[in-house]
C-alpha cells in the first residue's frame, strides 16, 4: 500500500529559479529532527539543512548544512547543486539539470538528466535516529559515471547562523567515511558511505545568502564548512548511499535503509485505512499525502532512562513543542490517523505539566521553564479528550487523568494566573491582564501586545461551555458527581446570549474588556458553531457562518480580522515587528478552515458545499511546504503562504474537516436511496 503521486513537477518548475527555491520538501525521524531545503538546492534559511539533529537537553543543532555534487559523464562536469551567495551570484545552477521532481510518499526524489544519462537522488531520514541517508542511483546511461560529493557542515542551534568563525575542527578518518567534531563542545558527527571514498576536507565557504531571512529582516549571511569529499564510480544501473549521523554505525545498507522508511510510510496509511476503510477508499490522492504529512508531527520525548512519552510538535521548520496547538492538532493528527497510542500518550502526560490549572503555552527544547500564558490550552484538552472519547469509547483515559482535570476546571473556577477567573456575575470566564497575551491570537512586538483581547473573548467562552459540558459528561459515565458541571454549563449558554451583536448580526470578539464589548468582526466566533455544543440559536449560528463566509474566508483559510477595519494589515511581510503586527490583524490562519466547514456543515447541512471550501488546499501541497500545509497566508491575492511551511494544526483540522464532510455526504446518499 503506497500513497499515489500527489506532488511531480518537471523542467518547468525544476529549471525555474524562483519556482524551484519556493517550493522546500521536508523529512524528519520522529524525535523533533529533520532535514529540508529548496528542491533547487539553494538554501534560503537558516533552518535548512541535511541533518538538523534532536540532542537531548541542548536543543535541535544544525549538524550538516547541504551536499553539492559534481557528475563526470561523457567528459563533461554536470555540478548539480546550487547556491547563492551573498554578492548576488547563482553558482553553480545544478537545477538547470533537474528534469524532475515528486514526492514518492514521504520521500522526496530528484532526477537529473545530464546528456543521455539520469541519475536519481532521494533523501529520507531514519526513525528514531538523529541519521539522514541520501542515496544517488545512475538510472539510464551508456557508459559509467563518476560522482563526486562535497559534504558541508555546521554546528549551531537552528534559529542562529554563523559567521565568521574559524573552529578547529576534528575530521578524523573512520571505517568507511569520516568522524567530524566541528567545533569544541560539538558532539561527532559521521560522515559515511557504502562504496564511494571519503578525503577529509577542512574548508570554509562563506557567505551564503538566505533569502528567506533577509525577507523578514533577520541575519542573511551564513558560513558552513567543508569537512569531506566523497568520490564513487557508478556503473549503469549503479548507486552509491551516503549517511549523515550521530550515530557511528547507521545502517549503511542503501536497500534496507530505505526499504524500512517505506515500510514506515505503509505503516501511516495502514493506520489510517483500519480507522476509516470506506472513507480511506473513497479519498482524494491529496488526503492520503496529507495522511502522511500529519505523520511528521508526532514525536518521542524522553522522560527518563526507561520512559518516554509521545509529543505533537507544532510546525516545521521552527516550532517545537505547543500545549495548545497539541491539543488543536491531536484529533487529526492522531485520532483521524488511527494512531491510538500517540492520542493516549499525549492525553495521559499532559496533567503533569499543569500548574495552578493552566497547561504550558510553550515548552523549551533546551529544558528551560515552560512558559503558561495560554487561557485556552486547558480548555482546548478537555476537547481533545472528549473527542477521543467519542472515537474510541475507552474510558480508561478520562479516568486516570479526572482527577487531575477536576482540579484545573476548579483553578479556573475560582481564579488563576493572569487574570483567568471565572466571573461569578455571569458564570463566563475572563482572561488577561496589562503587558500579557493570553489567547491564540498572542503576537507581541516589544511590550506591545498586538491583540491583548482582555476581557472575555468569545471562543474561550464557546471552549469554556463545552468543557464545562464535557465534564458532566465525564463525570456522570465515571460514576462521579456531575451536577455541578451541568449547573455550571447551563449559566454558560444563558450568560453567552451578552456576546451577540444585533447591530451586526454576529458575536462580539471579546465583552467587558477594559474598554467594553470589542465588535471587530474575526473569525474566533465560528467556535461557537463549530465545537459539539452551540450556545447560539440556530438563526444565530447561520448569521456567524454566513457573515464569517462573506467577510473571511479565502482559499486557504480565513482572515483574522475584516479586510473593512482600520487594523487591517494584507501582507505578512517585511521585518519581525512588521511580521508580528500583521500576524493576527488580517493574515489568513489555515487551521481555521476546519473549524469553519465544520460550522458551515453544521448550519446548512451541505457536505458538498462544504467540500468546497477546502479544495483549494489539494492545489497548495505543491506551491510551498510539498505535501502540507503553511501556518498562514497573507489576506490579499495571489495569498502568499507565508510562516511555517508545514503546520500540524493546518493539517490537522483538514484532515478532520475532510472526513467530516465524507461521513456526512453518506449519510446524504443513504437518504437519499430511502
Amino acid at each position: 500500500m503506497s500513497a499515489p503521486v500527489v506532488v511531480d513537477f518537471g523542467s518547468e518548475i525544476c529549471g525555474s529559479l524562483p519556482a524551484a527555491t519556493e517550493r522546500e520538501w521536508l523529512v524528519t525521524n520522529g524525535l523533533g529532527g529533520f532535514a529540508c531545503g529548496t528542491i533547487a538546492g539553494v538554501l534560503t534559511r537558516r533552518y535548512h539543512g541535511l541533518l538538523i539533529a534532536a540532542l537531548p537537553g541542548v536543543g535541535r543543532f544544525l549538524v550538516v548544512s547541504k551536499v553539492d555534487e559534481i557528475l563526470r559523464y561523457a567528459e563533461c562536469d554536470y555540478a548539480l547543486g546550487a547556491n547563492r551567495w551573498s554578492s548576488g551570484a547563482i553558482e553553480p545552477q545544478g537545477f538547470r539539470w533537474m528534469g524532475q521532481f515528486h514526492l514518492a510518499g514521504s520521500i522526496p526524489v530528484w532526477r537529473y538528466s545530464c546528456a543521455d544519462a539520469v541519475i536519481e537522488k532521494r533523501v529520507w531520514m531514519q526513525e528514531s535516529e538523529n541519521t539522514t541517508f541520501i542515496r544517488y542511483e545512475l538510472i539510464y546511461a551508456s557508459a559509467p559515471a563518476d560522482l563526486e560529493i562535497k559534504a558541508l557542515v555546521n554546528y549551531r542551534d537552528i534559529h542562529a547562523t554563523t559567521r565568521g568563525q574559524d573552529w578547529n575542527a576534528e575530521i578524523t578518518p573512520v571505517m568507511q567515511g569520516l568522524r567530524v567534531i566541528a567545533c569544541d563542545g560539538a558532539p561527532p558527527v559521521y560522515l559515511l558511505s557504502d562504496v564511494a571514498q571519503a578525503q577529509g576536507r577542512n574548508e570554509w565557504y562563506r557567505n551564503f545568502d538566505l533569502a528567506a531571512e533577509r525577507e523578514r529582516g533577520l541575519d542573511s549571511c551564513d558560513d558552513q564548512l567543508l569537512a569531506g569529499v566523497f568520490r564513487a564510480r557508478l556503473p549503469p544501473g549503479g548507486s552509491v548511499t551516503i549517511a549523515f549521523s550521530t550515530n557511528p554505525a547507521p545502517p549503511l545498507q542503501d536497500r534496507f535503509a530505505l526499504a524500512a522508511r517505506e515500510a514506515l510510510d505503509r505503516k501511516l496509511l495502514e493506520y489510517w485505512i483500519a480507522a476509516h476503510p470506506r472513507a480511506s477508499l473513497e479519498a482524494p490522492p491529496w488526503i492520503w499525502q496529507l495522511v502522511l504529512a500529519a505523520g511528521q508531527f508526532p514525536v518521542r520525548r524522553r522522560v527518563s532512562d526507561e520512559s518516554e512519552r509521545w509529543s505533537i510538535l507544532a510546525g516545521y521548520p521552527w516550532f517545537g513543542e505547543w500545549g495548545r496547538d497539541a491539543m488543536i492538532a491531536l484529533p487529526g493528527v492522531a485520532l483521524e490517523t488511527g494512531r491510538l497510542e500517540v492520542a493516549r500518550s499525549v492525553l495521559q502526560e499532559f496533567p503533569r505539566f499543569a500548574r495552578q490549572g493552566l497547561l504550558p503555552n510553550a515548552f523549551s527544547d533546551q529544558g528551560a521553564p515552560s512558559a503558561y500564558n495560554s487561557v485556552d490550552a486547558t480548555l482546548w484538552y478537555v476537547e481533545a479528550l472528549r473527542q477521543y472519547l467519542t472515537n474510541t469509547s475507552d474510558l480508561s483515559v478520562i479516568r486516570s487523568v479526572f482527577d487531575a482535570l477536576a482540579s484545573m476546571i476548579d483553578c479556573y473556577v475560582h481564579g488563576t494566573q493572569f487574570g483567568i477567573r471565572m466571573d461569578p456575575a455571569d458564570g463566563l470566564l475572563y482572561a488577561g491582564e496589562p503587558g500579557m497575551q493570553v489567547t491564540w491570537m498572542d503576537a507581541k512586538v516589544g511590550d506591545r501586545v498586538i491583540t491583548a483581547r482582555i476581557g472575555k473573548p468569545v471562543e474561550v467562552n464557546a471552549l469554556w461551555f463545552n468543557a464545562l459540558g464535557a465534564m458532566a459528561r465525564f463525570a456522570s459515565e465515571l460514576g462521579k458527581p456531575a451536577e455541578e458541571y451541568t449547573r455550571l454549563v447551563e449559566r454558560a449558554r444563558l450568560s453567552f446570549a451578552r456576546y451577540w451583536n444585533n447591530d451586526m448580526h454576529c458575536c462580539f470578539d471579546v465583552i467587558d474588556g477594559p474598554d467594553g464589548n470589542d465588535a471587530s468582526l474575526r473569525p474566533n466566533q465560528i467556535f461557537a458553531v463549530s465545537l459539539q455544543e452551540s450556545p447560539l440559536n440556530v438563526e444565530q449560528r447561520k448569521q456567524v457562518v454566513d457573515i464569517c463566509a462573506l467577510r473571511l474566508v479565502t482559499p486557504h483559510g480565513l482572515r483574522t480580522l475584516d479586510s473593512a477595519d482600520a487594523n487591517y494589515c494584507g501582507r505578512y511581510e517585511g521585518p519581525q515587528s512588521q511580521r508580528d503586527a500583521a500576524y493576527h490583524q488580517g493574515t489568513v490562519w489555515a487551521w481555521l478552515l476546519g473549524p469553519f466547514v465544520l460550522a458551515h456543515l453544521r448550519v446548512y447541512g451541505d457536505p458538498q458545499h462544504a467540500f468546497a471550501f477546502l479544495e483549494p488546499i489539494a492545489h497548495h501541497l505543491s506551491a510551498a511546504g510539498l505535501g502540507s500545509v503553511s501556518e498562514i497566508f497573507d489576506g490579499e491575492a495571489p495569498f502568499i503562504p507565508r510562516g511555517a511551511f508545514a503546520q500540524a494544526w493546518s493539517v490537522a483540522e483538514v484532515l478532520r474537516a475532510w472526513r467530516a464532510c465524507h461521513d456526512a455526504g453518506l449519510i446524504v446518499k443513504e437518504a437519499a436511496r430511502r
